[in-house]
């Protein structure tokens, strides 16, 4: 059993709920985590990272730093690291799983290293996403870089010295993050040319910010293109918090609109730098009754909701969530501009929308767009694919819960990978789900 109390694999049966009623604490940040984790390896001396997600891409973090040498200790829901600063071991195998942003920021400090492999227990996933961008800003630096086709299995040696380098912000911001990690390390620093269309800007912003809270300086213009890292630098060891989770929260949010009751979900930061805060701004938008007090929202749910078209670029992660809302909603909802959502644990706009029509819906896609139109009556009583995704399971979850017969979402532990006490969390709600053996692995 994992930290769900859960079989380590299986399905989900979601029963229709008549109303979500209560008080949940949001889940720590994954994207910090991850970023901080990084950071604290980097430092040397230990550094307590407090309140620390659970998920799998944590995990994969905390385990592939401890394979490059970093001291690794769980204290209660904090982590304590003992950095190995500019220096981990050399020749050693990483394996990420499924985790494609600690792959990215991992193979970013190899270039530090000589001879680190990366590879994957994910062929089907992981192992098609791209890496093209990344390797080849590494091997103009002058690393060693090997892969299949800029894909996993990769392997990078160093050392590099630094300068100026180029990498394409098109499909990911996490390759020039990865390279932001490993400029303060380098003699000569770096001095970031990110080129194309720019995607995501608030995990770069997320990462300038870890830099900063670990003593290293930085500074970018005001659009993120250009990003200068003086080299010679040390990451400061020390203690900081992890604040709460936006992505996984946008689906609680949507659920608790989409049904009647109050929920009050506490731990959301208003100032906040992750994207998906807008999440509560949509929302609103859409007709949801949300009150901020501080760090609480209250939602009082069931009130009828009416269709939006934004541009989704600066909140990617909570689209799936947000599509469970529209399609529930009345009036047409279209997300422009969130072509990386091809790019995913699936392609989160295709096979959206191919499990939306499953349930009667009606859905349309465009290179770079997702438009469904909502129903006040979902029938259910189907079994849906959850495409090994977390974000495609959280949106089939909250449709299950309004539906008017049971839904079986397959694959559903795959949910660990950033939300692992998501189905929990309803429960407390007032959610009732069955968890048979999965159908799919």
């Amino acid at each position: 059993m994992s930290v769900d109390g859960l079989p380590e694999k299986f399905d989900v049966i979601v029963h229709p709920a008549p109303e979500l009623r209560g008080e949940l604490r949001a889940q720590p940040s994954k994207n910090y985590t991850t970023r901080y984790l990084l950071a604290a390896a980097l430092a040397e001396g230990e550094s307590r990272v407090v309140g620390v997600a659970t998920s799998e891409d944590a995990g994969a973090m905390l385990r592939c730093l401890g394979d490059w040498g970093a001291g690794v200790e769980l204290v209660g829901g904090d982590a304590v690291i003992r950095g190995f600063g500019a220096s981990p071991r050399a020749g050693v195998t990483l394996n990420p799983g499924n985790a494609g942003a600690v792959a990215r920021f991992l193979m970013g400090v190899a270039a530090l290293t000589t001879g680190t492999a990366f590879v994957t227990d994910y062929p089907d996933s992981l192992g098609r996403r791209p890496q093209g961008d990344l390797l080849e800003a590494l091997s103009r630096l002058g690393a060693r870089v090997q892969s299949r086709d800029g894909m996993f299995p990769v392997s990078i040696s160093g050392p590099v010295r630094g300068g100026v380098v180029e990498v394409s912000a098109e499909r990911s911001s996490q390759y020039a993050s990865a390279l932001m990690f490993l400029g303060p390390l380098l003699p000569d620093g770096l001095e970031l040319r990110l080129t194309g269309e720019i995607k995501s800007h608030a995990p770069l912003r997320q990462t300038l910010d870890t830099l900063a809270a670990f003593g290293v300086r930085a500074s970018a213009s005001e659009d993120l293109s250009r990003i200068s890292i003086p080299g010679g630098q040390a990451f400061r060891a020390g203690r900081v918090l992890v604040p709460g989770d936006y992505p996984g929260s946008a689906a609680i949010l949507a659920g608790a609109v989409t049904r009647p009751g109050e929920v009050r979900l506490s731990n959301l930061r208003e100032h906040d730098l992750q994207g998906e805060r807008e999440a509560v701004a949509v929302l609103s938008e859409m007709g949801a009754d949300i009150v901020r007090d501080g760090d609480v929202l209250t939602v009082r749910g069931g009130r009828p909701l009416h269709g939006v078209v934004r541009d989704g670029d600066g909140f990617t992660d909570a689209v799936q969530a947000l599509t469970a809302a529209a399609a529930l909603a009345g009036g047409t909802t279209t997300w422009e501009n969130v072509y990386t959502l091809r790019l995913k644990e699936c392609d989160r706009i295709s096979d959206t929308r191919r499990e939306l029509e499953r349930l009667g819906l009606t859905v349309g896609e465009t290179q770079d767009s997702l438009t469904v139109t909502g129903t006040s009556a979902l029938a259910g009583g189907v079994t849906a694919d959850g495409h090994g995704d977390h974000r495609m399971i959280m949106l089939l979850t909250i449709l299950g819960l309004s539906a008017a017969a049971p839904i079986r979402i397959t694959g559903a532990h795959h949910i660990r990978k950033s939300y692992p006490l998501f189905f929990r969390h309803l429960e407390e709600l007032g959610a009732r789900f069955e968890y048979p053996e999965a159908t799919r692995a």
